[in-house]
């Protein structure tokens, strides 16, 4: 567990840690980016309902005070960590697909090349997204909220490839969406060396199989 620094500042949102470069001049880190930084890897680790904001303010080197400064409420905390993990998706997603051109069918392929190279070789605990939504049953949690438009959005854009690849229905896509959320859970379960690591080729028999009837 960490402790407060003496190098704190209280300030409202300006609360900073002081400390030393490696070229010996003072930096400091707002206390928003340390509460961040550290509920996001808590909640990751542990669960969103296992780790309270005193678990937080403290592991952040922070106060509570400071905490509610930044964040109106844990449930808004929780949120933000999921907006942000869901941007870096998409644009880890963008940069997958980019190398592809315009074809939708290279585009999935690669998708689920590059996923499992990502499910293998993360110390991963499963996606956060889906963590989120099982663990919080409110249907109007601002969190469990991020976590639904997310996994439609998904939905929509293997979809969205998948028809442009030829398919005539959404059973690819939907297919596809199951491999994936399955993979997830076989990471977590089963280990890299489980069958997380036949993804790819699951996908892409999946593909010839709805779009070359083979």
């Amino acid at each position: 567990m960490a402790t407060r620094n003496s190098g704190d500042v209280v300030g409202g949102d300006t609360e900073t840690t002081a400390g030393t470069s490696p070229g010996g001049a003072v930096s400091k880190r707002p206390a928003r980016d340390r509460i961040f930084e550290t509920a996001r890897e808590l909640f990751y680790q542990h669960g969103i309902r296992a780790v309270g904001v005193e678990t937080i303010a403290s592991e952040a080197e922070a106060t509570k005070m400071t905490l509610y400064r930044n964040f109106p409420s844990k449930d808004e905390l929780v949120a933000e960590v999921l907006r942000e993990q869901e941007r870096e998706y998409w644009a880890w997603w963008e940069e997958v697909t980019a190398c592809c051109c315009t074809d939708p069918r290279a585009q999935l392929e690669a998708i689920f090349d590059a996923f499992e190279t990502k499910a293998c070789d993360a110390d991963i605990h499963g996606c956060p997204l889906s963590n989120a939504a099982i663990e919080l049953h409110e249907e109007n949690h601002p969190a469990q909220v991020v976590s639904v438009n997310y996994k439609k959005e998904l939905h929509r854009r293997l979809v969205e490839l998948a028809r442009g690849a030829g398919a005539t229905d959404d059973d690819l896509a939907d297919a596809l969406m199951l491999l994936m959320e399955g993979a997830y859970i076989s990471r977590v379960t089963l280990g890299k060396g489980g069958p997380v690591r036949a993804v790819s080729r699951s996908a892409r028999a999946l593909i010839r199989m709805h779009l070359d009837g083979c």
